[in-house]
């Protein structure tokens, strides 16, 4: 086993020198294109009527790459993936090859799913937009907020040590309840919160087209609306200081402030905060089409359907576009919301 993880240690290094694929820690499947909330900062939903899902067969034919590759972790987004009727069988798939399984839900569907997420997936990571109001309006699905906690507190009866974390995306509707929101984390009963800022220039989160102003305006926070987020970040430092040390908030207060500067950076008044990022290298994207993607962000390079997920990595296309991405002056990179940094050492 130890020369097993050398080994991929240095297939890891290898990627990062040579920009051809060597070693694919982490996986990122979108099962099912539909979803099962109406959120006012994502257009997933929009599409619904256009079904899209992963089969077996395409999880079997990815085992070659994935094997090849070392991938130890597979994070299941959507979409909401639970809405996948073959979903836990998926989940065997790839659990059968000692690959470990994160899912990103919206958490309506836990409690009547909680014995085979038990069985089938490492950990959970739940979306919160607010307190129970606020999320409520938000998702634009009754009681979503009471299904997500009755789920997630029926989970830890069963089993008391499942990780289960919140993500939450911040933007105009709810940064005044920054407080409310880590409290309402903390009555559901989740291990961890963890807060980024609104992607509202992309194309993703099926985006046929990028958001024209007055759309990106109804999330993004407001010029004027800036010193109010600045005061409610720093009542969060002073308040929250304990939930900063102990590691409940996963960000540092540097990269919470972050948040801040990148919304300032909408207006000029910044530069946007520079992502020290290696997605593309260490990880890939698939959709419930088979579409393969860089990233979330970045178009797609190929299909599982037509090539195996190896080949389409390595292709000449995929290949300078690794050699050529300057995330300091991409488009894409500049305004991304998130980041994914590993390092060959890290385990998943």
């Amino acid at each position: 086993m130890a020369t097993l993880s050398l080994y991929n240690t240095y297939q890891r290094y290898r990627t990062l020198q040579s920009d051809k694929i060597s070693a694919l820690p982490l996986v990122i499947l979108m099962p099912h294109s539909a979803c099962n909330c109406r959120c006012v900062m994502c257009d997933i939903w929009k599409d619904n009527k256009n079904l899209k899902q992963l089969t077996e067969e395409d999880i079997t034919g990815l085992l070659i790459s994935l094997k090849k590759l070392g991938t130890q972790r597979v994070l299941i987004s959507g979409g909401e993936a639970l809405l996948n009727p073959n979903f836990f069988r998926l989940c065997q798939i790839l659990k059968e090859q000692r690959i470990k399984i994160s899912l990103l839900t919206t958490g309506l569907s836990i409690k009547q799913n909680a014995d085979q997420l038990i069985k089938w997936v490492d950990d959970l990571i739940v979306s919160l937009d607010g307190d129970e109001p606020l999320h409520d309006e938000i998702r634009a699905i009754p009681n979503a907020f009471k299904k997500l906690k009755d789920g997630v507190q029926y989970l830890k009866a069963l089993k008391p040590d499942y990780r289960v974390t919140a993500r939450t995306v911040i933007h105009r509707l709810n940064f005044r309840q920054w407080p409310a929101i880590i409290q309402a984390a903390k009555t559901i009963g989740v291990d961890q919160i963890s807060f980024l800022p609104a992607d509202v220039s992309s194309h993703a989160f099926n985006r046929q087209t990028a958001w024209a102003e007055p759309r990106q305006h109804e999330i993004l926070i407001g010029l004027d609306e800036l010193p109010e987020l600045s005061a409610v970040i720093a009542e969060l430092f002073e308040y929250n200081k304990d939930d900063f040390e102990n590691g409940y908030i996963a960000e540092s207060i540097h990269k919470i402030y972050d948040i801040y500067q990148y919304y300032a950076a909408f207006y000029g008044l910044n530069p946007f905060p520079f992502k020290k990022c290696n997605a593309p290298w260490v990880s890939t994207v698939i959709e419930a089409d088979g579409s393969v993607r860089p990233c979330f962000f970045h178009d797609a390079i190929g299909n599982i359907r037509d090539a195996q997920l190896l080949d389409i990595l390595n292709s000449e296309p995929a290949i300078n576009f690794r050699k050529q991405l300057d995330m300091a002056t991409n488009a894409t990179c500049v305004k991304c919301v998130c980041t994914l940094n590993l390092s060959p050492l890290t385990q998943l």
